[in-house]
């Protein structure tokens, strides 16, 4: 157990939703959830303003409209969101060779490990200034957790939420722990919550004071041991540096079941183009294509197919999911696609007598009205909530709707008043989709130096009383 307080983890308030906030003055303050918005859609994260009503990460949107049908819903816009994650990821980076992320917006940092900080107040002081940091170049809030344990300093930055900071000081982490319920210890989920609730221990004071042999009766050896051990407060878990990716996939889930079987070649096809730009953005190539299908009544199946040498090339991996989606059966309909490769490498070794001879050219469908051509037409027209666009006249906004032949946009951007709405036809020549318009200027030259970089040590009394964080009894 560690002395000092410095494992740091930082996580972004409701990320997805706060940038969208930050980019459309007439949100700010307002519910807004983020994610799938058809029939299947999930959320993927809702502002503080719509969680007042319910609204929670991985909800069907269809129940969240139930909850609160005043929120604005809105499609991600990854592009602006990477931007971002990228900066706050090179601020962390400055502070450690130890930089773990979880997620786009979440990463644990040791700061030991690269002398940022040896003592509490070095440690609190260092965690003032990322967040200042952070809210300077992306305009976003952060809160920051600090503990001498992984475990600690996660559940520390929970505490902080919103837009705050948390220290569990050593020595007080079962103190910190103990009122708190079972579910906040990690992999304590509600099924191995309601067998702890059953044998009655309902905070974590309670697993903390029950024998060991109760736990691994009750949940397994290795569950049971991992709950009782975390409940004391101790988790040896060390800061790992980001591992390589094992693979790269894309999948799409669709609103409506796909049934015709040229479209489900065409759509395959499409997606095998995907994963090999995404393969060559990342500099790797890989030896094994994996097709992923989810049928409509949720069964889901894989087939994967090993090639000689590892590549990149669109065409072959095109041609090997091809091969894979043709001895699938999906005449009952799919709801999901997804095409990967795994086995990756850092170079390609193309065989051209690897593959066997190529198949014929996806068909392209024929003009129908099913549902399936329905969905594809609605995949073209492009203009979802909350997307960038530019009219020539009246310059950037986003798509506040669209319908009937008609898209509904708000001209604003994130330093303008909220902006006015104006309705045009879905052809307006004058309309066009945009890049997405940053947040501030850090975000805007992203890759230029940035002359608020954060110090490899901090003395304890760099910070106002105003902006002192939060700490463990």
């Amino acid at each position: 157990m560690r002395h000092a307080p410095t494992i740091l983890h930082l996580d972004m308030d409701a990320f997805y939703a706060s940038v969208e906030q930050a980019s459309k003055p007439s949100l700010r303050g307002k519910p807004v959830i983020v994610g799938g918005l058809g029939p299947r859609g999930v959320v993927a994260t809702a502002s503080y303003e719509a969680r007042v009503f319910g609204v929670r990460s991985a909800m069907p949107t269809a129940m969240a409209r139930r909850s609160c049908p005043h929120g604005a819903y809105l499609v991600p816009r990854f592009t602006l969101y990477r931007r971002i994650s990228e900066i706050v990821m090179e601020r962390l980076a400055e502070l450690s060779p130890l930089v773990e992320p979880l997620s786009l917006d979440e990463a644990f940092v040791d700061l030991a490990a690269g002398g940022a900080a040896q003592t509490v107040e070095e440690a609190r002081g260092v965690g003032q200034l990322l967040r200042r940091t952070i809210l300077e170049e992306t305009g976003l809030p952060a809160s920051v957790g600090l503990a001498a344990t992984k475990m600690l300093a996660k559940i520390a930055s929970e505490e902080a939420k919103p837009d705050g900071i948390f220290l569990v000081e050593p020595g007080t982490e079962r103190e910190v722990l103990a009122p708190m319920p079972v579910r906040a210890l990690p992999g304590v989920g509600p099924t191995t919550a309601e067998t702890l609730r059953r044998a009655g221990m309902q905070t974590v004071a309670d697993v903390a004071g029950a024998e060991r042999a109760e736990l691994l009766r009750l949940l397994g050896t290795a569950h049971g041991t991992a709950v009782h051990t975390m409940a004391r407060g101790v988790d040896e878990r060390p800061v790992v540096a980001e591992r390589e990716s094992k693979s790269v996939s894309v999948e799409d889930t669709y609103d409506e079941d796909v049934t015709d079987r040229s479209l489900v070649v065409l759509k395959i096809a499409r997606l095998a183009d995907r994963c090999a730009e995404r393969l060559r953005a990342a500099g790797r190539s890989g030896r094994t294509v994996v097709v992923k299908v989810r049928r409509h009544d949720f069964s889901t199946l894989t087939r994967s197919e090993t090639l000689r040498g590892p590549t990149d090339d669109p065409v072959v991996i095109r041609e090997a999911a091809a091969r894979l989606i043709a001895a699938v059966d999906t005449g009952s309909g799919v709801r999901l696609l997804g095409v990967g490769v795994s086995g990756l490498a850092d170079f390609t070794q193309e065989d051209l007598f690897a593959q066997s001879a190529p198949p014929p050219e996806p068909e392209t469908p024929q003009e129908s009205e099913g549902p399936a051509h329905r969905a594809e037409a609605r995949e073209r027209s492009g203009w979802l909530p909350g997307l960038d666009v530019r009219h020539e006249r009246y310059g950037p906004g986003w798509v506040q709707g669209s319908g009937v032949g008609r898209v509904t946009v708000r001209f604003e951007t994130p330093s303008s008043p909220p902006g006015r709405v104006r309705t045009f036809p879905v052809d307006d020549e004058e309309l066009s989709p945009a890049e997405p318009y940053p947040l501030t200027d850090r975000v805007a030259g992203l890759g230029q130096s940035s002359p608020a970089s954060l110090p490899k040590s901090l003395s304890s009394g760099g910070s106002s009383p105003r902006e002192e964080g939060r700490s463990s009894p």
